[in-house]
């Protein structure tokens, strides 16, 4: 095993690392640590998933990675959102493929080793209302969309005019009861979080039809 993966696998639980970690584990010349880093992902021991990121091979992974945790990593800041989010709450019965975040950068793509991961700057007032900060099964932790922002989201970058309920189930096959889990306090957050007109006007429809 690389003195860099052996080092990696000993000091970071996480499996997945920067550049900047490097220089904090093995102190030393650039030059010494970036060949470290290329014999290693020669080896098969450390896959390179994007510019200064890395992750150990899912052999030498304690537990395996999550993409959710990983794309605030790629480009941050940013929270999980539209269909990702969407599926991860049990709205969607599709599986997702990509994973969707939106962030306070230009909207950009990344085509990994693990996955494809896309982010997309929405307009708004506060970037973390309607956010939260959660934790998976394996301690991994990350921030996601709750429904009703993740389908604002949607609105805005997808340019749905949905005025109410009835186009986003038949849109996205959601099942009616799922909205009950939405409130109020949810839908005034956005209200002033958000000025498109397209979203302005879904959330108005939303608090019609859920009567809140």
């Amino acid at each position: 095993m690389n003195k860099l993966t052996e080092k990696v696998f000993e000091r970071l639980p996480y499996g997945s690392f920067a550049s900047r970690d490097v220089a904090n584990l093995l102190p030393g010349s650039e030059n010494s640590r970036y060949g470290l880093i290329k014999r290693a992902i020669a080896n098969g021991e450390i896959i390179h998933i994007c510019r200064g990121l890395y992750c150990l091979a899912p052999k030498y992974q304690k537990k395996s990675i999550s993409l959710y945790a990983l794309a605030q990593h790629i480009c941050g800041p940013s929270y999980i959102s539209l269909e990702s989010a969407l599926s991860w709450h049990g709205w969607i019965p599709e599986a997702v493929y990509t994973v969707t975040s939106v962030s306070l950068k230009k909207s950009k793509e990344f085509e990994t080793p693990l996955g494809l991961f896309s982010f997309d700057r929405v307009p708004q007032n506060l970037f973390y209302a309607g956010v939260e900060r959660l934790t998976d099964d394996e301690e991994n932790t990350f921030l996601m969309a709750k429904p009703a922002k993740a389908l604002a989201d949607y609105v805005y970058l997808r340019e749905r005019q949905w005025t109410g309920l009835e186009p986003a189930v038949e849109s996205l096959r959601i099942e009616r009861e799922e909205f009950q889990s939405v409130t109020s306090e949810d839908l005034t957050i956005l209200m002033a979080n958000y000025k498109n007109r397209r979203v302005q006007k879904f959330i108005k429809g939303l608090r019609r039809d859920l009567e809140l």
